[in-house]
């Protein structure tokens, strides 16, 4: 899945993330993510290293033909 620039931005204000949260929570640059949300698009390989970023706390990013943006989902206790 395609990560889109107002899906990322979404995800990120849902966990109050900045560019270098989602940096540091991904392995992937904050600099590739400033272009991303930028609209520069993203390799195949970085989208999935934001998605599972965001996924492993709980957010999915949304991308369909009527809607773009992100979703909470909770997550069970894993205490």
């Amino acid at each position: 899945m395609a990560v889109t620039p107002e899906a990322c931005r979404a995800g990120r204000a849902i966990l109050k993330w900045s560019m270098r949260d989602l940096a540091e929570h991904s392995g992937v640059a904050w600099t590739t993510i400033n272009r991303l949300e930028a609209g520069a698009g993203a390799r195949d390989a970085t989208a999935a290293k934001i998605l599972a970023a965001f996924e492993a706390r709980g957010v999915e990013l949304l991308h369909t033909d009527h809607r773009t943006g992100a979703t909470v989902s909770l997550l069970p206790d894993r205490s």
